[in-house]
């Protein structure tokens, strides 16, 4: 437990600091509407017919929206032979346990890996993931969204007119951590992430960078199948 600790002040100056800092967060969420204005201006790009692999087998993107008209897709890193994957995209993906909320925005929310499907969904089990995963590994969708086989992770979200799909948007490094609730849990915490590229006052904690993420063991202790 760190001894270092904020100044204490009356209620009244703690107030006037907290007025003081709502001026800048309000503007902050009313430049994230203006983004998310912006966001719905984009225009977009037309998808080829792409083949992935389900659970159930061969299924062709339009059909990975499972009836809804917009998707968004996760894609998780993957390297060939490793028992645990990259343990940042298995943490992230770990927090999306109850989706269904998307159905009233006529969405869907799925993970894409250039994993085989068989290995997949083996790790999917072994890590407790609640997600629904399709692979890329033999189709270029990966590569063409951003995410080649063992690279780098993204989000991408598509559009579905009938059976052509269209690309969106995408984002990739710290951009996806607007759809992350861990982040803006940490951030809100009086010693943040405790991580060394913070800016924090003198004597705060802080700790290698990734050093407080959660790896895939613990991910999969937590909450993932024993026998996986």
């Amino acid at each position: 437990m760190s001894t270092a600790l904020p100044p204490i002040v009356d209620t009244t100056t703690w107030q006037r600091e907290l007025d003081e800092l709502r001026v800048r967060e309000k503007a902050a969420t009313r430049e994230l509407d203006a983004i998310a204005a912006a966001r719905r201006r984009m225009p977009m790009v037309q998808m080829p017919d792409y083949v992935l692999e389900g659970q159930e087998g061969p299924v062709r993107l339009a059909e990975v929206f499972d009836g809804h008209s917009q998707l968004i897709v996760y894609n998780h890193m993957w390297f060939s032979g490793e028992k645990w994957q990259c343990g940042g995209c298995t943490g992230f993906t770990s927090q999306f346990t109850r989706l269904e909320f998307l159905e009233n925005y006529d969405a869907r929310f799925v993970i894409v890996t250039q994993g085989p499907i068989e290995d997949a969904l083996a790790y999917k089990r072994r890590v407790g993931n609640a997600m629904d995963w399709y692979s890329t590994a033999k189709s270029p969708f990966g590569a063409d969204v951003g995410a080649p086989f063992e690279g780098g992770f993204a989000v991408n979200v598509f559009l579905r007119d009938g059976d052509t799909v269209y690309r969106t948007w995408h984002t990739n490094g710290r951009g996806v951590e607007q759809l992350s609730h861990t982040f803006a849990l940490t951030d809100v915490l009086p010693y943040g992430r405790r991580e060394q590229w913070q800016d924090s006052p003198e004597g705060w904690p802080q700790s290698p960078t990734y050093s407080g993420w959660s790896g895939s063991e613990e991910i999969a202790a937590r909450y993932g199948a024993p026998d996986a």
